[in-house]
């Protein structure tokens, strides 16, 4: 797809670039340079657990697409490309890789017994862990890639939840960036926050789920 160039900025994305903190400033610079290309390479990198600003890029780039510098579909399909595509590379290098992990895990009862039960959970709740990783708890989507690729969780399945997952997480940040381009370095500001604090708090769940789990188990085993 055919977006516009960027080496002259319009004077309408002069507005869009005068106020920005450090970081928002050089994604801007960045988006404005190199187009739907960098917003490939950042979400497919982000997908591998690198630090880069993915979602403020996607947010940037929403906002140049609303202000007709870049085509909306090449943004949303260019992002939506690089996601699914390093979520795929992440559970192969990972499925590839892990095999000395996994049979490290069989060796010992206790660690063979704590990969069965990670298993057991993926097959039960791994399609709605995979999808809500993708955008609801972004941080940890590229663990959970790795993860699914180290306990050989069907490809499938990961696929086609990590799609739809990426579909949310890509119209979400393209869309309010669309929406909101002009107050870009609030949203992205509120989008952080919520995401953090939603994270934080799902690690906290799974630890006192963990925790709750582990002292059951050793008082019945007490008990007995």
């Amino acid at each position: 797809m055919i977006f516009k160039s960027a080496s002259t900025p319009p004077q309408h994305r002069c507005a869009l670039i005068a106020k920005p903190a450090a970081m928002t400033e050089t994604v801007f610079a960045l988006v404005a340079d190199y187009g739907v290309t960098i917003v490939f390479c950042v979400t497919f990198l982000s997908c591998l657990a690198l630090p880069v600003p993915s979602s403020l890029l996607m947010l940037a780039s929403g906002g140049f697409a609303a202000t007709g510098d870049l085509s909306l579909s090449a943004v949303g399909l260019s992002a939506f490309s690089g996601a699914v595509l390093g979520d795929n590379s992440g559970y192969w290098v990972a499925r590839k890789l892990g095999t000395r992990l996994d049979d490290w895990l069989a060796k010992h009862p206790k660690r063979a017994a704590l990969r069965a039960r990670s298993a057991t959970f993926m097959d039960k709740r791994g399609g709605s862990s995979i999808f809500l990783s993708c955008w609801l708890v972004a941080p940890l989507g590229p663990y959970m890639n790795y993860f699914c690729g180290v306990t050989k969780f069907t490809w499938l399945r990961f696929a086609l939840w990590g799609v739809a997952g990426e579909i949310v997480w890509v119209s979400l940040y393209v869309g309010l960036g669309y929406s909101f381009a002009d107050n870009i370095t609030s949203v992205a500001s509120v989008l952080g926050n919520a995401s953090g604090f939603i994270t934080a708090l799902a690690v906290v769940i799974g630890l006192g789920w963990w925790l709750v789990r582990a002292s059951k188990k050793r008082h019945t085993t007490f008990s007995a």
